[in-house]
């Protein structure tokens, strides 16, 4: 009983969690099957699944990917404390804009017996984990980005070898169009979703989520809150 009610009460990681290996495993099956037939169209030997799995052409398409999901979330977080918007529940209420006071956060002398204990000392150590959501954001974008801008490298030079013409290096290729046109193209993406979320929010519903406000609440009432 304990271990089925430990698995109930982290259901939603455990979820996210085999969906994204799921859709892992067949983005690696199908991106095989995708670049054999490109190798072979141009007389070139198949990869292996571990050949390619390993290689620039799928570690550029996955960075690529997560670089973007995790800008998202970074200036999503950023965003949430100095902007609001009325009537969504993804935003603080007008007038709760910043950080907050110490009192708010539970932070220092007003932290509980049972907050982190680094929310309860003082200096750099409250300071780095007052941060620290943001920060991890931006590290893993930071590394994806950097993931993906060295192994586009890789696949471009390839094409730009089969074809006969000039290798670039890094900084010349995380300045051409190939590189922004790959990039821009998720970032818009994940954009246009974010702000959709924050805006439908406002007039539609979803009974027992917790993204949504309850059915019955005013449109025009941002989080969940009593009147």
């Amino acid at each position: 009983m304990k271990s089925q009610s430990g698995i109930r009460q982290h259901a939603l990681s455990l979820l996210f969690a085999a969906l994204f290996l799921g859709a892992l495993a067949g983005q690696s099956f199908a991106g095989l099957a995708a670049y054999n037939e490109e190798q072979i169209s141009h007389g070139q030997a198949p990869a292996t699944y571990g050949e390619f799995v390993t290689s620039s052409a799928f570690v550029v398409d996955v960075a690529e990917n997560w670089q973007s999901e995790y800008l998202q979330f970074f200036l999503f977080i950023i965003a949430t404390i100095w902007f609001v918007q009325k009537g969504s529940p993804e935003s603080k209420k007008p007038g709760d804009e910043g950080t907050g006071t110490d009192e708010e956060q539970r932070v220092g002398p007003h932290a509980r017996p049972d907050s982190p204990r680094w929310a309860g000392a003082s200096g750099w150590r409250r300071t780095l984990y007052s941060n620290s959501l943001l920060l991890v954001m931006g590290a893993i974008f930071v590394l994806s980005w950097w993931a993906q801008s060295l192994a586009g490298l890789v696949v471009y030079n390839e094409e730009q070898a089969e074809h006969g013409q000039q290798a670039l290096d890094w900084t010349e290729y995380v300045m051409s169009a190939d590189f922004w046109n790959r990039t821009l193209q998720n970032w818009q993406s994940e954009f246009l979703a974010v702000g959709s979320m924050v805006v439908l929010s406002i007039y539609l519903r979803q009974r027992g989520s917790a993204e949504s406000k309850p059915v019955g609440l005013p449109h025009r009432t941002t989080a969940i809150e009593s009147e």
